[in-house]
């Protein structure tokens, strides 16, 4: 699939002095920086109908003409797959993913990924980097994700993601009784010695924020409310672990579960064997790339972390 972009746009005065991949940016917003660069390099983006350098100057009155091609942006193949989609329109699409489902494909992954089930809901999402995939859940973390279906909206998300507006709010049940809420901000990297895994990290480390505040508590476990700053790979998984309230289930952080005394066989079964990292994507806001609305959606709590909050709340 292909699709051609034709746009001319005139340089005003008040840009004048600018370098062309500045002015361009200023003038067609609707797509990245570096998108734009790669256009002004291959001749697809031209100042008066010749091919120019990102870093030349203009004066101003300049005719900036787009003659751009988008092209598949991967090889990858649809897959028929039932998705949860809670809202989609012409720009977004917002699915509540399921535990267990890879987001993108990668060497031990190659294919039966989400992205392969988006690009065959939607095919024309193969001109889009990462099919429209702007962040992440973890494999076995269920919840909220929403995908850009057009380079505008993408350029959109992108951005607010960095301006940190959008709003992701995880629930996610905890080993440990917390008394409270709070924040940690610790900077996450990668492990030094286990390269599977992220750790927080003195030096070296991007900074990583995640509030927290307590929905209810048990003999040996909490249920908190996680809100993310700053979106870092297992951020969540890793800052509870860093506070010693590891999560429930997780693999990779979570360490022996810790069993309440003398606690009912059924439960000790259900804390022991719990499959996945007990987090799920609860709450995601954001503003709508094309009409600038503040959107809002809320995806239940999956059935495996219902029947364990309901054990332990019989446990009280």
């Amino acid at each position: 699939m292909i699709e051609q972009l034709e746009l001319d746009v005139q340089v005003p005065a008040d840009l004048a002095g600018l370098r062309l991949d500045q002015a361009a940016a200023e003038l067609i917003p609707d797509y990245s920086r570096a998108r734009l660069q790669a256009w002004i390099k291959s001749g697809q983006l031209t100042v008066n109908g010749a091919v120019a350098k990102p870093k030349d100057k203009l004066f101003g009155g300049e005719q900036l003409q787009l003659r751009a091609q988008l092209e598949a942006q991967g090889e990858w193949r649809p897959e028929a797959m039932d998705l949860d989609i809670v809202y989609e329109d012409a720009s977004l699409l917002v699915l509540n993913k399921r535990a267990g489902l890879v987001v993108h494909p990668a060497a031990g992954n190659p294919d039966g990924t989400l992205l392969n089930g988006l690009l065959h809901h939607c095919p024309a999402l193969e001109l889009i980097p990462r099919a429209g995939i702007v962040h992440r859940l973890d494999k076995d973390t269920s919840g909220l994700m929403v995908v850009a279906k057009t380079l505008p909206a993408q350029t959109s998300l992108v951005a607010q993601l960095k301006a940190r507006s959008v709003s992701r709010q995880y629930d996610a049940i905890v080993q440990g009784v917390l008394s409270g809420g709070g924040t940690v901000d610790a900077p996450v990297g990668r492990h030094r010695q286990n390269r599977l895994k992220m750790a927080v990290l003195d030096f070296g480390g991007k900074e990583a924020i995640t509030h927290y505040r307590v929905q209810e508590r048990f003999r040996a476990q909490t249920l908190v409310r996680c809100k993310l700053e700053t979106g870092r790979t297992h951020q969540i998984r890793v800052h509870m672990a860093h506070i010693r309230h590891p999560l429930v289930g997780d693999p990779l952080y979570g360490g022996r579960p810790r069993l309440p005394a003398e606690a009912p066989a059924e439960l000790v079964q259900a804390l022991q064997s719990f499959p996945r990292q007990a987090l799920h994507a609860a709450e995601l806001a954001l503003v709508h790339p094309d009409s600038g609305e503040e959107m809002h959606w809320s995806a239940p709590m999956p059935e495996d972390m219902l029947q364990l909050l309901e054990l332990l709340r019989a446990d009280i």
